[in-house]
C-alpha cells in the first residue's frame, strides 16, 4: 500500500511566525547569485509575503528556486535562469528561512531533523524480492493513467529480456523510455540481423559478427530515423519497433563512446538532459535496469514524489534492478532515497515481473 503522506502543520508556531523566503536577481543569464538556495528532491514549501506555504513546480534534486508568476514558484536548472530572474537564498531548511523541506511527509525515512542525506542506503542481494507488489504497483499506473518511466541499459538486450520489455510496451506499461544509443542499436541488430554484439541468442559468435551493430546502424541512417526504418519495414521487431508502432516516446542520450550514433540520439548532453526532463517532471513510477550511469542520471532529475490528481502528494515508486549491489547502493547514496534496490539479473527480472503482472490482471 503507498506511504500516506501527512502534511506540515503551518500552524505551528515556528512556521507562523518564519519570514517569507528571500530572493537575490540573478544578473547574468545561467550565472547564481551568492547564497542561493540549493533544491533536494523532498516535498519543499516556499513562503510568500502573505503567508501562504506553496509546493514550487517541477521539483528536483540540485536546482533552485525561482520566483513565478502570483504566488507560485518553479524548480529550475541553474544554467536556466535568467537575468532578473527572482532567485531563493539561504540555506536552512526547517522554515526558519521560509524555506521547509518536509522529509518526515512519508513516514520520516529521510532523515530525523528534516535535511537531505546522502550515503544512507540499505541493499542487499539477501534481501526478498516482491514481485507481486511491484506487479501491482503497475497495473495500478495503467488502470489509474500514470506516467511509468523504463530506464534500460544494453544488458536487457542482449539477456534476452527483450521480448519481455516489448511484452509491456505493447501492454500499456510503458509511457516512456530513456536509454543510451547502445540499447536501441543492439535491439535493431537483433530486429534487422539477428544478433547482439555479434552474437546468437545461444551466445555464439558468428562470422563477421563484430560488424553487425555497424550495419544495423547503417541501416537507420539509410532510412532517415528509427521511425522512418519502421515505416519502411526495415524494422520490423523488437523494443524500437514497438515504442514506434505504439507511439511510446523514447529519448536516446548520447555518449563518446558510441558507435554511430543512430539518427535520434541526442549528442549534446545538455540538450539530452531538457529532453529527459521533459518525461521526468511527469513521472508517477520509474523503473531502471541495468544502467548505472543512466540510472543515476535520471534519478538526479526525479522528484521523491508526484502531486496527484487531487493536489494530494504520493510517494514516487522507483525500482532500481541490477546484478550487482553498487548500482542500487549508489543511486541511493546520491539522494535517490526513495528507490527500491532489486538485486537480480535483467532476465530473471523481466520474466518473473511479466508473469507476475499477467497473473495481476486476472485476480
Amino acid at each position: 500500500m503507498p506511504i500516506r503522506y501527512t502534511p506540515p502543520d503551518f500552524t505551528a508556531p515556528a512556521l507562523a511566525k518564519a519570514p517569507p523566503a528571500q530572493t537575490a536577481r540573478v544578473e547574468r543569464d545561467g550565472v547564481l547569485p551568492d547564497g542561493f538556495f540549493a533544491t533536494t528532491n523532498l516535498p519543499t514549501y516556499v513562503k510568500n509575503a502573505d503567508g501562504s506555504w506553496v509546493l514550487p513546480r517541477e521539483p528536483r534534486m540540485d536546482g533552485v528556486l525561482v520566483r513565478g508568476e502570483g504566488n507560485s514558484w518553479w524548480v529550475r536548472e541553474g544554467r536556466r535562469v535568467k537575468a532578473g530572474d527572482a532567485v531563493v537564498v539561504g540555506s536552512a531548511e526547517d522554515g526558519r528561512e521560509g524555506v521547509l523541506v518536509h522529509a518526515r511527509g512519508f513516514a520520516g525515512e529521510a532523515g530525523a531533523d528534516g535535511d537531505f542525506h546522502f550515503m544512507s542506503s540499505a541493499v542487499s542481494r539477501e534481501k526478498p524480492i516482491d514481485y507481486t507488489q511491484i506487479a501491482r504497483m503497475l497495473v495500478e499506473e495503467k488502470r489509474r493513467g500514470g506516467y511509468v518511466l523504463w530506464v534500460t541499459g544494453p544488458a536487457l538486450v542482449h539477456s534476452r529480456a527483450r521480448d519481455n520489455l516489448v511484452w509491456f510496451i505493447r501492454n500499456g506499461y510503458v509511457q516512456a523510455l530513456l536509454a543510451g544509443n547502445a540499447v536501441a542499436v543492439h535491439d535493431i541488430e537483433a530486429a534487422t540481423v539477428g544478433t547482439t554484439l555479434g552474437m546468437t541468442s545461444e551466445g555464439e559468435p558468428t562470422a563477421g559478427g563484430h560488424s553487425a551493430h555497424m550495419r544495423a546502424i547503417n541501416a537507420v541512417r539509410r532510412a532517415g530515423s528509427i521511425e522512418a526504418a519502421v515505416e519502411h519495414g526495415t524494422i520490423t521487431e523488437g523494443i524500437m519497433h514497438a515504442c514506434v508502432v505504439e507511439g511510446v516516446p523514447f529519448v536516446l542520450g548520447g555518449s563518446i563512446r558510441d558507435d554511430g550514433p543512430l539518427p535520434g540520439v541526442y549528442t549534446d548532453a545538455v540538450q539530452a538532459q531538457d529532453a529527459t526532463r521533459q518525461h521526468t517532471i511527469k513521472a508517477t513510477m520509474a523503473v531502471m535496469i541495468a544502467t548505472a550511469l543512466h540510472s543515476i542520471a535520471v534519478g538526479n532529475m526525479l522528484p521523491a514524489y508526484y502531486e496527484d490528481a487531487q493536489g494530494g502528494l504520493q510517494e514516487l515508486p522507483t525500482i532500481c534492478v541490477d546484478a550487482s549491489e553498487f548500482l542500487v547502493s549508489k543511486l541511493k547514496d546520491r539522494g535517490t532515497h526513495q528507490a527500491i534496490g532489486v538485486v537480480t539479473n535483467a532476465q530473471d527480472f523481466m520474466s518473473i515481473l511479466r508473469a507476475a503482472v499477467e497473473k495481476a490482471v486476472t485476480d
